[in-house]
């Protein structure tokens, strides 16, 4: 229920219970999972979506990274905008928002429209997980408040592993433009039901400072080294003019924004948190493990469809079991972790992160399914102790007053970190594939005997179709060569990672309740 009348002037927030708390907490879940949703959903679909629409494998990564980057981007705007709009409004517009850049994304006919409404889809979605989970935990009372998070946590799990499948399924049903036109529904509800339910909730407005240069450098510097990363390779890096010029504006503008921010008294982000240790080494272990994180999630559904065969929604069940372990230890994760050393848990699930990647730098042509299914599996034990006690450790040695900025912060890095490994590891896997495809072939001879032996006979005596279906498999053998050194490097990361974690010093007890559930 509501206030009293005559209360809402000096009444907080977290004192206001809307009429129906199950119908708000459906439309606020909802809405944060069709965000997180849209992290992952297009995953299944680049190859398709990069055919109908033209596009290169590169430039097929933009509709990742231009979400990524862009939301990265809006992040540190939401305490401004919420200090100055009020969260209620702030979650509405921006799931609105958010729909309309959905269904932008949907008409797209081209594949620079689809990256452009991408990136404002990213922008508009930065403001709503950080806003959804203040209004969550603000409409149950303190006793309450846990399972709230907890049922966030459990949102923020399983979307990105229904993503691939819905994503698939979608793709290989009806076209991949409805991976995008099924957020219009979802967010009109959401944005209507928590309206409605949350309407006279008391806002304590502001009007805060706008720190515009360092929202200016820090928009130039991280676009600017984005578009390079995935320009980069089409445009034969620094021997063109474009890449050199953006790599002196990415450097420039960073080094103004590193400066101001430090310098500034109300800057947009906190960069004096770095100040504490277990902070800078929590969130360098986040920022690292989950740009490896983010590469296999974006280099396992493209290989099993460029090279295996799969169909997007095949491609999207193999991904899945990822999830599973996640699903059902995350709430044992959150109730127990306190009672062991979380170094001890982290250096484990990086253990376990490590080992898949291994295990996958030895895949050929010929594995199966099954095995393919039980590598994500068991990876799944990794990222179920991963995120919560590293995000604890982080947040661990900051004051109660740093709590919310430290998490916006962790999550800014690590959501930039995803971006810039999905370029860069699309990138690795085209030019170790195109290296290694050199180095099969050099020894080959146009007039080999042996050779136009075997291409006539691959082309049913077709010496040209067998010519062709001949040089498909050589290439198919080097991407996957490169798919496995990339694997091999990734399992080094993740080992590597745990020193950083070993940085932290105890305790690790969270300064305020709930704060860890900021990071998801």
């Amino acid at each position: 229920m509501g206030l009293p009348p005559g209360t809402e002037a000096t009444a907080k927030p977290s004192d206001f219970r809307p009429p129906n708390v199950a119908l708000t907490t459906l439309g606020l879940a909802l809405a944060s999972f069709m965000q997180v949703l849209d992290t992952t959903i297009a995953n299944v679909s680049l190859p398709t979506i990069s055919g109908n629409l033209g596009g290169s494998a590169n430039q097929a990564t933009w509709v990742i990274t231009s979400f990524a980057v862009s939301n990265a981007i809006a992040l540190p705007l939401t305490g401004w905008l919420t200090r100055k709009y009020g969260e209620r409004k702030l979650f509405m517009w921006s799931t609105l928002a958010f729909v309309m850049a959905s269904f932008l994304c949907g008409i797209a006919h081209s594949m620079g429209l689809l990256v452009t409404a991408r990136a404002l889809q990213g922008f508009v979605a930065g403001p709503m997980y950080p806003v959804t989970q203040a209004l969550l935990i603000s409409i149950y009372p303190p006793a309450k408040r846990g399972q709230a998070i907890a049922l966030l946590a459990m949102v923020t799990v399983v979307a990105p592993i229904a993503g691939p499948i819905l994503g698939g399924w979608i793709t290989d049903n009806y076209s991949w433009e409805w991976i995008f036109f099924i957020n219009v529904p979802i967010g009109i509800f959401s944005s209507v039901v928590v309206g409605r339910q949350l309407k006279g909730r008391p806002e304590r407005l502001e009007k805060p400072k706008m720190d515009y240069i360092g929202l200016a450098t820090l928009v130039l510097g991280v676009g600017a080294l984005q578009i390079l990363l995935d320009l980069g390779n089409d445009e034969d890096w620094f021997n063109s003019t474009t890449i050199v010029v953006l790599a002196i504006v990415a450097a420039v503008a960073l080094v103004v924004f590193v400066i101001w921010e430090l310098t500034d008294k109300d800057p947009i982000v906190n960069l004096r948190l770095f100040r504490h240790r277990n902070f800078s080494a929590g969130t360098a272990a986040m920022v690292v493990a989950y740009a490896a994180f983010f590469s296999v999630g974006i280099l396992v559904p493209l290989w099993l469809q460029r090279n295996l065969g799969y169909t997007a929604i095949w491609a999207g069940f193999a991904t899945a079991p990822i999830g599973i372990l996640p699903v059902l230890l995350t709430p044992f994760v959150g109730k127990y972790a306190h009672r062991f050393d979380l170094r001890m848990l982290a250096s484990f699930a990086f253990v376990a992160m490590s080992l898949t990647s291994f295990a996958r730098s030895h895949f050929n042509l010929d594995v199966d399914f099954q095995h393919v299914a039980l590598v994500q599996l068991f990876q799944g034990l990794g990222v179920a102790l991963f995120f919560m006690p590293v995000l604890q450790i982080l947040l661990s040695d900051l004051e109660p007053h740093e709590i919310a900025a430290g998490s916006g912060l962790a999550t800014f890095m690590r959501t930039l970190g995803g971006s810039f490994a999905a370029s860069l590891t699309t990138y690795a896997w085209t030019e170790r594939g195109t290296l290694h495809h050199a180095h099969l072939t050099e020894h080959i001879g146009a007039y080999d005997p042996a050779m136009l032996d075997t291409a006539t006979r691959l082309g049913g005596g077709d010496l040209q179709r067998g010519a062709f279906m001949l040089d498909r498999m050589i290439a198919n053998q080097a991407a996957q060569i490169g798919f496995n050194e990339i694997f091999h490097l990734l399992g080094i990361i993740f080992l590597l990672v745990i020193a950083f974690v070993w940085l932290a010093r105890p305790p690790f007890a969270a300064k305020v309740g709930g704060a860890a559930a900021g990071g998801h």
